[in-house]
């Protein structure tokens, strides 16, 4: 990332989970409701002030350490124009980009989601917005469960036995992302057991499990301004590896930055979903 000289730190809200109050296990649907806009759900999001720190042309950030790691690499694939064409053009060059980001010897893309900010529009499958609430997209027993459910059979027992990750792969599409851009939380400012609530996630056909962030005075909030689609993010969403020696799982969120500028067009980006494995 170059230096400059845009701050280095900017003031914001972030909304964070706050569980049931009657104590029963948090669900909430994939899908909002097709007249309010709104996801379904048995908990709240409250809102708390933080700082969120721009590391553009500051240290950088890496996987394991943090839980995330920014990258400079064009895409061969800029179109972006529909789902055949980002499966077989940009998805086999992420895959080689992952691998060679980490190391890693096998990487399973299950899924990849556009989102395109547009006020007044509600979301749905077919036009998702960026979100706006602290989440971490798998628990311990959803990412199992990815494994199970998106490798061959005879291959998901040795899998399993071998350290593998979750990483969402995150770039802008088309221009800058200015306008609501995505906020990382450092690992190493989270507290595992505190803030972390596992809550249903309810799809058409099944559930799945991902968790609610609780609010933390000590979380350390990250991101890159006007991130451009020529850069992207890799963000770790769980690490089979829990003994405290790395990061395990990364917090992020969508926000406002009060420095957009007024020109700034909303936010465009892709986010691919990837299992990845180490001999």
């Amino acid at each position: 990332m170059t230096v400059s000289s845009e701050p280095r730190f900017v003031d914001t809200t972030l909304r964070y989970f706050t569980p049931p109050a009657d104590g029963s296990k948090a669900w909430s649907n994939i899908n909002a409701d097709p007249t309010t806009g709104k996801r379904v759900s048995n908990w709240e999001h409250t809102a708390h002030a933080v700082k969120v720190e721009n590391l553009r042309g500051h240290a950088e950030a890496t996987l394991d350490k943090n839980g995330f790691q920014f990258f400079h690499h064009p895409a061969k694939h800029t179109s972006f124009a529909n789902d055949e064409e980002i499966t077989r053009e940009y998805y086999p060059e992420s895959i080689e980009l992952i691998k060679q980001l980490t190391g890693a010897s096998r990487v399973v893309l299950f899924d990849h989601t556009i989102r395109r900010r547009r006020p007044g529009v509600i979301d749905t499958p077919q036009a998702r917005q960026p979100v706006p609430g602290v989440h971490v997209d798998q628990t311990t027993a959803s990412a199992v469960s990815r494994v199970q459910r998106h490798l061959p059979p005879e291959d998901v027992e040795g899998l399993l036995k071998r350290r593998f990750q979750i990483i969402n792969l995150w770039r802008p599409i088309h221009h800058a992302a200015h306008d609501w851009p995505l906020a990382l939380c450092d690992f190493s400012s989270v507290d595992r057991s505190r803030d972390l609530v596992p809550q249903t996630l309810k799809y058409p056909d099944r559930d799945g499990e991902t968790y609610g962030v609780q609010w933390n005075e000590n979380h350390r909030w990250k991101y890159v301004r006007g991130m451009t689609p020529e850069e992207g993010v890799l963000i770790k969403c769980f690490d089979s590896i829990q003994d405290g020696s790395v990061a395990v799982l990364t917090p992020h969120t969508a926000f406002e930055d009060p420095t957009t500028p007024p020109s700034a067009e909303k936010r465009e980006s892709i986010e691919l979903r990837a299992l990845v494995f180490y001999d």
